[in-house]
């Protein structure tokens, strides 16, 4: 493919200069801005079901890449059951003056904690390796890491041998956050882009619905092998996953970011099928050309510091914030949810009962959401989850003040959380991971993902210093009236969506790129209309057609 290099134009639009995206015509051959613009409209006229019957090897690997985030929701939730759990907390907590065991505050907030440092750690790693080596080698090296790093979590003699553990499981963990939905997003087609990068959220689901099940299981083994054979399960991910990623096609957006297009013509090839005879390769990799030559004429670079750079800044801030709203919307409340049940006042027996129907319904309500984003944009689905959720956090807090002798209150309490799940998981925590990667531009997302995460993970620090504090019966002890803080929190975030959170729904990569270099507000995203091969919003076109009329006639 070759390109022409010209200068970008500069029009007059109103009261103030208009730089123009600049046009595939000026960087590709007209035959191939004609591929790119039939590819584009392709994909806007392709169906969900039009589109499996094209992609259906790219919904599979997709698929495949994304099983490594169950290890990730496994894990990350047998840490916080464990503080509930008897033999752990034996092991590694201290003895009280009643004769129980606690692991205290200050602990449980390292622990915690230590993860999400190792996962800030991986996830800049990520940013620069994906980019400099493909998503398939980062992803292997990631496999491997892990399978390695289990060992130290198996045979820890004590909870300074976990904390480390923790740290060094948290990088490969990190790597794994960027790249299962970077690639979810850029193999598959619009009509697929929110089915599959919000199935990364179900396998986080499915990872902690096992997670539930296996500590409810071993529940009554009273040693350490109660905890150890837990770890344990973590060893039978890594070695199937790395075999299915090492056959697994690159990335071709990737490969055109590399000037790799016969590369990327290949992978094209085998993430689709001959099913629509409309369907053309070349005009594919021609779109995607496209797009990066009109993104590179923009933003050169691909550094993190450009991710803070002109429209690039107010994409980071978008991403960045929606993942925010996953950790300080209230789901803190779920990640303790067993040691929250207990300190509401539910048997141990029941608190683990509840943590497993709470995340069976985090997975219907993930595979709910799938429903609702065929009928309703991803603005709408964050504003309306964030409002419910609101209420019922203040419930919770309502229901604090009811004397802790109070069986009925406690168990009302254990059901809002459940329902607070079902809402998280039909709304926020599926929708995220779209948002994410949709919003980004192509040669920044997975940096961009990567400071969006590790925004999440500073939250999620936030959250594992003061949530312990608030629940722990020997430090804040606000018990439920937890809720109440979160609450606040919360109402801010709407307020925040209501002004700053876009549609990109139904929007091609090219056209998102001219909304935000035209800086539309995000509340007229699904209104204002596009051509990204013109580089101008139609608004801006025709007042560019007035202007030159008005000249002709003078």
């Amino acid at each position: 493919m070759h390109f022409k290099s010209e200068n970008v134009h500069v029009v007059e639009a109103g009261p103030e200069p208009a730089v123009l995206l600049p046009t595939v015509t000026q960087n590709l051959g007209e035959d191939l801005l004609v591929e790119a613009k039939d590819a584009t409209t392709l994909e806007h006229q392709m169906t969900a079901r039009q589109a499996l019957k094209i992609y259906p090897k790219a919904v599979g690997w997709s698929i495949l890449l994304s099983l490594v985030i169950i290890m990730e929701g496994y894990d990350t939730l047998l840490l916080g059951s464990f503080y509930a759990f008897p033999a752990f907390v034996k092991k590694f907590g201290a003895l009280q003056p009643d004769g129980s065991y606690e692991v205290s505050a200050p602990w449980q907030a390292g622990l915690s904690n230590g993860s999400q440092v190792g996962s800030i750690i991986g996830l800049f790693i990520a940013g620069i390796a994906s980019e400099r080596f493909g998503y398939r080698k980062t992803l292997m090296s990631a496999l491997i890491a892990i399978s390695a790093f289990i060992f130290i979590q198996f045979f820890a003699p004590n909870i300074q041998t976990l904390q480390a553990s923790y740290i060094f499981c948290g990088i490969p963990w990190g790597v794994f956050q960027t790249i299962t939905t970077s690639y979810a997003a850029e193999v598959c087609p619009i009509a697929l882009r929110g089915y599959l990068t919000t199935y990364v959220n179900l396998c986080w689901v499915i990872g902690q619905v096992i997670a539930s099940g296996v500590l409810r299981g071993m529940l009554s083994v009273e040693s350490e092998w109660g905890y150890r054979a837990c770890y344990a399960i973590q060893w039978f991910w890594p070695i199937p996953i790395l075999i299915g990623v090492f056959f697994a096609p690159e990335s071709p957006w990737w490969l055109v970011r590399c000037d790799k297009t016969e590369e990327a013509a290949k992978a094209v090839d085998r993430l689709t099928t001959k099913a629509d005879p409309n369907f053309n390769t070349e005009q594919k990799v021609a779109m995607m050309v496209h797009t990066n030559e009109m993104e590179r004429k923009v933003s050169e670079g691909t550094s993190y510091l450009d991710c803070l750079k002109g429209t690039e800044l107010r994409r980071t801030e978008i991403v960045s914030i929606v993942w925010l709203m996953q950790a300080f919307c209230g789901s803190a409340l779920m990640g303790y949810s067993t040691y929250f049940y207990e300190q509401a006042g539910l048997p141990t027996t029941q608190s683990f009962n509840f943590t497993l129907i709470q995340y069976g319904l985090g997975a219907f309500g993930t595979m709910f959401s799938w429903v609702a984003m065929t009928y309703c944009g991803r603005r709408t689905l964050y504003l309306t989850g964030m409002s419910i959720m609101f209420v019922l956090l203040l419930i919770i807090g309502g229901l604090s003040f009811a004397p802790s002798s109070s069986t009925g209150a406690s168990w009302a309490i254990g059901s809002m959380l459940l329902v607070f799940t079902l809402i998280y998981d039909c709304t926020v925590g599926p929708v995220c991971y779209s948002l994410v990667a949709e919003i980004p531009s192509t040669r920044l997302r997975s940096k961009s993902i990567v400071l969006a995460r590790n925004t999440y993970n500073i939250g999620c620090i936030v959250n594992n210093i003061i949530t312990p504090y608030m629940l722990n019966p020997t430090a804040w002890n606000w018990k439920a009236k937890t809720a109440f803080f979160w609450a606040g929190v919360n109402g801010m975030l709407i307020v925040w969506t209501f002004f700053r959170l876009p549609e990109p729904k139904g929007l091609a990569y090219s056209e998102l790129d001219v909304l935000f270099e035209r800086k539309v507000s995000a509340r007229k995203f699904r209104t204002t209309a596009v051509d990204p091969f013109n580089g101008l919003t139609s608004e801006l076109e025709i007042e560019k057609a007035a202007i030159t009329m008005v000249e002709k006639v003078e």
